[in-house]
């Protein structure tokens, strides 16, 4: 299991970063228990989000979230896995966990019509473009 929120805190070492993933391993951009991936990039800071923004390339007005999206499906990873609160680019306003916390977890909620074609077309896109479709 990879986490990609876990792979800036270390050097290029870190086991995380998806240059040292394995074909035998399922990647994520968070899981419940982190923060969204808006929320962790607008709390990083210092070495651990110029390490993040040099290895993703990210640059001022860049879209962070499709970032970590595509680093996941480029991987090697066998699978990647998106929480939708990534894909849809929402902050800590829709973390679904924090650990050793009682009230306000597991009440996030998608709200109907935020699924719109254009973000399946950019779901597909990278599905294609990164050999992620299954073949039929």
């Amino acid at each position: 299991m990879k986490v990609l929120e876990f792979a800036f805190a270390d050097d290029d070492e870190n086991d995380f970063l998806p240059h040292n993933y394995t074909h035998n391993c399922v990647v994520y951009t968070g899981t419940h228990d982190n923060d969204t991936v808006l929320g962790w990039y607008s709390q990083a800071e210092g070495w651990e989000k110029e390490h993040c923004n040099k290895y993703l390339g990210i640059n001022p007005g860049d879209e962070v979230n499709w970032k970590f999206i595509e680093a996941a499906y480029k991987s090697v990873a066998d699978y990647a896995i998106i929480q939708m609160q990534d894909i849809l680019g929402l902050g800590s306003e829709a973390r679904i966990n924090v650990p050793s916390t009682l009230g306000g977890n597991w009440v996030w909620r998608m709200k109907d019509g935020v699924a719109t074609k254009e973000i399946a077309d950019r779901l597909y896109h990278l599905s294609k473009t990164y050999s992620r479709l299954e073949e039929k």
